[in-house]
């Protein structure tokens, strides 16, 4: 069982940054590869970015690539979303998940979730 409490999330102004932090808890986080999800009001949850266990890999979403960064830390059982060059269309709910295959997270599942963080962007 891994438990995952998302935090960061807040107002920013368009062109602003933004990192959420996702603090995992329950055994074995580092065999668990991490992803971000956000899903809007009226639209789909969209996948975001993983990272593999090792951190060796990573994949973004394409409305994502070049702005946001993944990363993570093992000693700390901890993800980060570093969010740059903030779009107003970037607001959402943003959502840790995590899954032993990163696979299954790049197809937008996930066997664990933590309950979200808020993000919105002012234009």
């Amino acid at each position: 069982q891994v438990q995952l409490v998302e935090s960061g999330g807040g107002l920013v102004q368009a062109g602003g940054s933004l990192r959420l932090s996702c603090a995992a808890s329950g055994r074995s986080f580092s065999t668990f590869a991490m992803g971000w999800f956000r899903q809007a009001p009226g639209k789909e949850r969209e996948f975001v970015a993983a990272i593999s266990w090792s951190t060796t890999n990573t994949y973004y979403g394409g409305s994502v690539k070049g702005r946001f960064t993944i990363s993570r830390d093992n000693a700390k059982n901890t993800v980060y979303l570093q969010m740059n060059s903030l779009e107003p269309e970037d607001t959402a709910l943003y959502y840790c998940a995590a899954d032993r295959v990163v696979r299954v997270l790049t197809n937008g599942r996930g066997d664990y979730w933590g309950q979200g963080t808020q993000v919105t962007v002012s234009s």
